[in-house]
Formats: C-alpha cells, structure tokens, sequence
C-alpha cells in the first residue's frame, strides 16, 4: 500500500490545524510553511478537504482555514478518505467489488483482511492524537515490532 503525497499532505495539514486549536482560521499560506508543503499543491487539497466537510474555510484579511469539527473526531481515515476516495483499491477498485474464481478465489480474502487493518489503524487515530503526540496504545504497540521499520 501507498500513501499519496497528497494524503500525506492533507493528513500534515489538518494536524496542523488541529495544533492550532480552534481560534483563528490559519491561512493556506502559514499551514503550506509550517509543514514545508508546496502552496498550490496545498490549496488544491484544502479544497477537497473543504468540500467533504473536513474543513471550513473564512474569506478576508483574518481568513483562513479550521477544522470543521473538534480535532478529536476527525480520523486520519476521514482525511485520507477526503482526498483519495477509499483506503484500499485493488486495480481501482474496491476490494468488496471484486470477484475471482479458481486457485485464486481466496485472494479476495487477502485484500478484504489487508482493508480491514488499514481501517483498524486509521479509523482509531484522529488528528487531534497525531498533535497532542498520543497514538493509541494499540498502534504504538505495532511501531514497537523492529520488523515494522524494515524494507523486506
């Protein structure tokens, strides 16, 4: 599996957001310089964020962007959903999708399982862990197996 730059950045930017709080909206500017994002590339994905209710944005001199919703509702899942539609396509498609037949039958399985623990990862991290610096128990177990930080 593959994390796009832009749900990276997307996922940078509404930390940072988060780590601001709830008082002024940040400009697309200062979020782009505080997480070393390119800015157009940036405010393409604000957009998308905008328009799946992550974000809300405030035009003006003070505008700028906030979280639509407290930090600690907002999922990396709901960020990454946001800018990338669906976290696990097999040949763009969803895994519930696809069919297969033969010695490759249970295949399907495989990915369905592979959805499934992607899920349970980015379902239960919110923004809001991610800038208090608090990853769930059960994620920080997983990072804490040497084999997780090795390229097989």
């Amino acid at each position: 599996m593959r994390v796009s730059a832009k749900a990276d950045y997307a996922v940078r930017a509404t930390v940072e957001l988060a780590a601001a709080g709830s008082s002024d909206p940040v400009s697309a500017e200062a979020l782009a310089t505080a997480q070393h994002i390119p800015h157009r590339f940036l405010e393409a994905i604000l957009r998308d964020l905008r328009r799946d209710g992550i974000v809300v944005s405030r035009r003006g001199a003070r505008g700028g962007y906030a979280l639509s919703r407290p930090a600690s509702e907002v999922t990396i899942a709901d960020v990454v959903r946001a800018v990338d539609g669906p976290l696990v396509y097999v040949r763009d498609e969803r895994p519930a999708d696809l069919e297969y037949t033969g010695a490759a039958l249970s295949l399907l399985d495989v990915w369905v399982a592979l959805r499934a623990n992607v899920r349970a990862v980015l379902e239960q991290v919110t923004v809001a862990d991610i800038a208090a610096g608090a990853i769930p128990e059960s994620v920080r177990l997983l990072v804490q197996d040497a084999d997780a930080w090795e390229n097989p």
